[in-house]
């Protein structure tokens, strides 16, 4: 699969299909390939996903430390080079920071913004928790796999998976490629720029369309703080999915996900 030169980053990505552009991108420590469930849920669209600095095969010739702004730079120089613009941009937890950032400063390549599990900035418990646990790699390094593995399923999956042996063996999968071996300096510059990412001043000036949807049971991003986004953004809007976790949309309930994505895009059509 092919890899693209940003200014800062040799970017691994992959697109498949044909039809109106929509990328997707993934939340912080997930490859690209994990918004595969969106990519299938859209086979009448032509789906760009892409690895961002720090995880996968994406190679970077910059930095750490990174802001958010960097990895939205690579993302729009992507965008310009491989897709149609104006595009659909989609994602979920720092890609749903990611897709603000593009359509506050690259605004002539969206027609549609959909951040999914989102902040405008991180404050409360989602900022102590990642603050907490960016300080636990600094000082005491790397969790043990299995560790890892088990915690970060609490935050990423509800209790309906973790109460079903099957659904558990099947997602802890997902868990597992985002936490089992993951180099600790790269995830803490990933979380360092999601704790440092602010558009409270610039979100009310975006007048791209932005469908922000928040899950009811998050965990890493409680849908309070998307609503909030919501609300300054300039052509903001705010949908709430109950039942749903943090990483519902990889596997456990992306056809719910994808249905209130369609459904957005059909409104704005």
């Amino acid at each position: 699969m092919p890899h693209f030169r940003t200014s800062g980053a040799d970017l691994y990505y992959e697109q498949t299909g044909s039809g109106p552009d929509i990328v997707w991108l993934p939340g912080g420590d997930q490859r690209g390939e994990e918004m595969r469930w969106q990519v299938e849920g859209f086979p009448d669209f032509r789906n760009t996903t892409m690895d961002p600095r720090g995880v996968g095969e994406t190679h970077h010739t910059e930095g750490p430390p990174w802001t958010i702004l960097d990895m939205a730079r690579d993302a729009a120089e992507l965008i310009e080079a491989v897709c149609n613009p104006p595009v659909i941009v989609a994602g979920l937890s720092m890609g749903s920071l990611i897709v603000q950032e593009i359509a506050i400063n690259w605004p002539h390549l969206v027609r549609l913004a959909i951040p999914m599990g989102t902040f405008a900035v991180s404050e409360g418990f989602s900022r102590e928790w990642m603050e907490a646990e960016i300080r636990y790699r600094r000082e005491h390094g790397d969790l043990p796999p299995d560790f890892a593995t088990c915690h970060y399923a609490v935050f990423m999956y509800s209790p309906e998976v973790l109460d079903d042996p099957e659904k558990w063996a099947e997602l802890r999968k997902v868990t597992e490629a985002a936490y089992k071996h993951r180099d600790g300096k790269m995830l803490d510059a990933q979380w360092q720029a999601c704790c440092d990412f602010d558009t409270t001043d610039r979100l009310p000036d975006c007048k791209v369309p932005m469908h922000v949807i928040g899950f009811g049971l998050d965990m890493q991003a409680p849908p309070y703080l998307g609503k909030k986004c919501a609300a300054l953004a300039g052509d903001g809007h705010y949908h709430r999915l109950e039942g749903l976790s943090h990483v519902a949309l990889c596997g456990q309930k992306p056809e719910v996900v994808n249905a209130k994505i369609r459904e957005i895009i059909e409104s704005e059509s």
